[in-house]
């Protein structure tokens, strides 16, 4: 169960470090998220080679467009065999609910289509800055609620919120939490952290993990402790 729930990111630039780390992971992890920096670098190929090799794809690209350019985007994806993919929940309930049929308009594909509410990176302060007043976590539970309601999957947002959401809206969706570290590795760019087992706890579903996995000098002992965390 918990090899299910743990999530690695592949952010890196190349096909070839890509590879490097699923290949020194091997069976320990399961799903891996490719993001914008390693689909801008290398394509759908490398999308393609993971599914092919047995691994699931996140697609961490977080479409956020017309109703129609991100529908189209995300038929392609259930193309490439991807398991989930992400779409901005700022984009409105239009744009999600074309996001989400077009996810099931392939019978080869199991698609989850995920709406990003807040980014983990950022706090108060900043999500005031782009014109949203009020609490980050009103604004959370705002496009969350958008989302369910539009028919997505589920939804991407940090541990801190995920209480509130399964209390508003219940627990029949998946909740995906970046922003996840390890007691005593460092946040890097992110605002709003988490451990592993607090995420989980919370009511989160999967959790990614990047850097204290992919930069560790032992990744698949670093692996196993976050999947112990979890379990």
């Amino acid at each position: 169960m918990a090899a299910a729930q743990l999530i690695v990111a592949l952010d890196v630039s190349s096909s070839a470090e890509a590879e490097r780390i699923v290949a020194s992971l091997g069976n320990a992890v399961q799903i891996y998220k490719v993001g914008m920096q390693l689909y801008t670098a290398e394509g759908p190929p490398i999308v393609r080679d993971l599914v092919a090799s047995g691994k699931s794809v996140f697609l961490d690209l977080k479409y956020h467009d017309i109703p129609n350019t991100v529908g189209a985007a995300v038929r392609e994806a259930t193309k490439l065999g991807v398991s989930m993919l992400t779409v901005h929940a700022a984009g409105g309930t239009k744009m999600l609910k074309v996001a989400a049929e077009a996810a099931k308009e392939n019978p080869s594909s199991n698609l989850a289509v995920l709406a990003v509410t807040v980014l983990t990176s950022m706090d108060e302060e900043q999500l005031k800055e782009t014109g949203v007043s009020g609490q980050l976590l009103d604004q959370v539970l705002r496009l969350g609620s958008l989302a369910i309601q539009a028919g997505c999957a589920g939804v991407v947002s940090s541990a801190h919120e995920v209480k509130a959401l399964r209390a508003k809206l219940g627990n029949a969706f998946l909740a995906v939490t970046p922003g996840v570290r390890p007691a005593g590795t460092a946040h890097g760019d992110q605002a709003r952290v988490v451990t592993p087992a607090e995420a989980i706890s919370s009511g989160a579903t999967h959790i990614v993990v990047g850097r204290p996995i992919t930069a560790a000098t032992d990744p698949v002992a670093e692996a196993e402790k976050i999947l112990k965390a979890i379990a």
